[in-house]
């Protein structure tokens, strides 16, 4: 950027940044409604303690990889297992009597001992932190400016827990570590920062069921729908998706939106699913929402 810039250069962009700014808040609008598309989300609802909704999201998030009908009949697969009340299965789950109770499930490589180790996985991190918050917020810097900090101590710590008293001798690959990615990685993390999204926003979509992590301290969750909007967007200049893309998207909206920047999130991934968004196709922003912002 120019140490100089002139006056209607500035004017240029403040026009173009309040009309980005109406824009996705006319288009978070309209998405902010019960059920208004197909999404994990909705499962999570049904419970009301907040405690079953920590659990169930977590769940939902770490499945939330594939098609969006296998995801749902996965999510309920498990929670079918797991009875009326989640947490208290989690509390209670005893790896010699209960792991082979998910052996009848997959989704896609995630075998049924994959998610019975999860569950051995939530127990431990619940018996140690009080929630999956406790364990996540043990390892949050009170000042940080974002949950990376907090994501790669999270993840660290949840692999360092008991894992053979459902695995045995055997080594899965990956096993209960894919649900558990760290931004070392380079990976965007995306399935940990939808659980994150999820319980510590609230609107009619997030839950808002956490209060130790700011909505201000969130990453957006990265995928390719995301991906394709923010570049058509241009909230990112970035090419290779990962991390720093995922932080460079959330920088920018957080120029929108500095207390809560991930709130677009929703909307904008379900407007590139719904291919509502012409970036490289030939329709151009011919049927987007946010035409006259976008550059397909």
């Amino acid at each position: 950027m120019p140490a100089v810039r002139s006056e209607g250069a500035d004017h240029h962009l403040l026009k173009t940044v309040v009309a980005l700014r109406s824009a996705l808040e006319s288009l978070y609008l309209a998405f902010n409604a019960d059920r208004v598309v197909t999404d994990p989300i909705w499962i999570v609802h049904r419970y009301e303690r907040s405690d079953d909704r920590e659990v169930v999201a977590f769940i939902a998030a770490a499945l939330a990889f594939g098609r969006v009908q296998s995801v749902l009949n996965s999510i309920n697969g498990m929670l079918q297992v797991m009875g009326s009340s989640p947490a208290a299965f989690v509390r209670g789950f005893e790896p010699a009597r209960d792991r082979g109770k998910f052996d009848h499930l997959v989704h896609r490589w995630t075998k049924g001992v994959d998610m019975a180790a999860l569950v051995w996985v939530m127990h431990q991190m619940i018996r140690e932190g009080g929630s999956i918050e406790g364990f996540f917020a043990a390892g949050l810097p009170p000042d940080a400016v974002d949950v990376a900090e907090g994501l790669q101590s999270f993840s660290t710590r949840a692999l360092a827990l008991d894992q053979k008293s459902v695995y045995g001798r055997a080594k899965p690959k990956p096993g209960v570590a894919y649900f558990f990615s760290r931004p070392s990685s380079g990976g965007a993390c995306k399935r940990l920062n939808l659980f994150l999204r999820w319980v510590v926003r609230s609107d009619q979509v997030d839950l808002g069921v956490w209060t130790r992590v700011r909505p201000g301290q969130l990453i957006v969750p990265l995928d390719t729908h995301v991906i394709r909007v923010a570049q058509c967007l241009r909230l990112t200049r970035l090419k290779s998706p990962g991390w720093r893309m995922a932080a460079d998207i959330t920088r920018s909206l957080r120029e929108l939106d500095p207390l809560d920047p991930v709130r677009f999130d929703f909307a904008i991934c379900h407007l590139g699913m719904m291919n509502a968004c012409g970036f490289g196709k030939k329709q151009g922003e011919s049927q987007c929402p946010l035409k006259g912002c976008c550059h397909p």
